[in-house]
């Protein structure tokens, strides 16, 4: 068992040109970006960012990113943009982070969860980027953004591929909503979001979500780590005790734990559990047990992770027990969402 590495052709001219029509006309479009794929609508139109949640079946007070193009004017977006933002985006944009800043009153509040910030990302994925200039040249204003959390129901493990969102949306599909072709997401996991938007109250850089930027590479940029989420920080995407969800029962487990489970402790009787882990297959195991392996390297695991928790979900598993990563900081990422979707299952 392996993730899908087949190549697709990426979306083309025409394709992008008809997708950002579709989003200007208030409808949903599905989209690659170097994270995950994203379900976008125009961030500007709360009756389009409506049908993102109502497709997801997400709160209505969980806010989504809104997606922009490079060179756009954040100004458009945002009040004020402090001098710790303008660092990151030097050192970071386009790519996999996003920043909560203060949020434009131009902007309506839908695209935060009623909050006064607001989560604005640039992706470097050259057909989210396409798509985004091309969307912002139908807008009068001329700055055009795509309100886009990950293209799955709420709460269950996010797509890295084009196929991953039509099984997930086939109902959207059918009706018409543009999916955009762009091969496997090369990071795989969501973006590591930064909080600035407390910066006028004495409030410094708040990590709230980890990602590929890493903490560490916050600290490089900004002369300061950034601090954990208080109990006043803003809301944001996928921060949610439970989340990243297979259907499949998940659990971490330790190495101990999956050497017990290798001669049958603790397995159920009446189906197979299969095992992920990045750690050497033990000689012999238990019949009822499948040993996946995976990279003993965090981005790479994390870039193959959604993909193999999507394959293994179809294949009839009793259990999925994970093994438990080394708690490390570079590490950060993949316990966040490998947590948080072992929590779905420990309620």
């Amino acid at each position: 068992m392996a993730p899908d590495t087949q190549t697709e052709a990426e979306a083309s001219d025409a394709q992008i040109e008809h997708a950002a029509r579709v989003l200007a006309q208030g409808q949903l479009v599905a989209f690659p970006t170097e994270t995950v794929y994203g379900l976008g609508a125009d961030a500007e139109n709360p009756l389009a960012v409506g049908r993102i949640y109502a497709a997801k079946g997400r709160p209505s007070n969980h806010p989504v990113i809104v997606h922009v193009a490079p060179g756009a004017d954040l100004s458009y977006w945002t009040g004020r943009i402090p001098p710790q933002a303008r660092d990151l985006i030097d050192a970071f944009w386009p790519g996999p982070l996003t920043l909560i800043l203060k949020r434009a009153p131009r902007i309506d509040p839908a695209v935060s969860g009623g909050q006064d910030s607001v989560g604005l990302r640039c992706p470097s994925h050259p057909v989210a980027q396409r798509l985004l200039r091309a969307f912002a040249a139908l807008q009068a204003s001329g700055q055009g953004g795509v309100a886009g959390p990950s293209a799955n129901r709420f709460g269950h493990v996010s797509p890295t591929r084009a196929e991953h969102v039509r099984a997930e949306f086939p109902d959207e599909v059918a009706r018409g909503m543009p999916v955009l072709q762009g091969g496997a997401s090369a990071v795989g996991i969501e973006s590591t979001i930064v909080d600035l938007s407390r910066l006028d109250q004495g409030v410094g850089p708040v990590l709230l979500r980890p990602g590929h930027i890493t903490a560490a590479d916050i600290q490089r940029v900004l002369g300061e780590p950034p601090s954990l989420p208080d109990a006043a920080a803003p809301r944001a995407s996928g921060t949610l005790r439970a989340h990243y969800a297979p259907r499949t029962p998940l659990a971490l487990a330790t190495r101990e734990q999956l050497e017990a489970a290798a001669v049958g402790i603790g397995l159920p009787e009446d189906g197979r559990t299969v095992v992920v882990a990045y750690t050497p297959r033990p000689l012999q195991i238990d019949p009822r047990l499948v040993w996946q392996p995976v990279a003993a390297e965090p981005a790479q695991y994390a870039q193959a992770l959604y993909a193999l928790l999507r394959e293994l979900d179809g294949m009839g598993f009793r259990r999925i027990l994970v093994e438990a990563p080394p708690r490390t900081p570079e590490w950060a990422a993949v316990n966040d969402r490998i947590g948080r979707a072992a929590a779905a299952f420990d309620m």
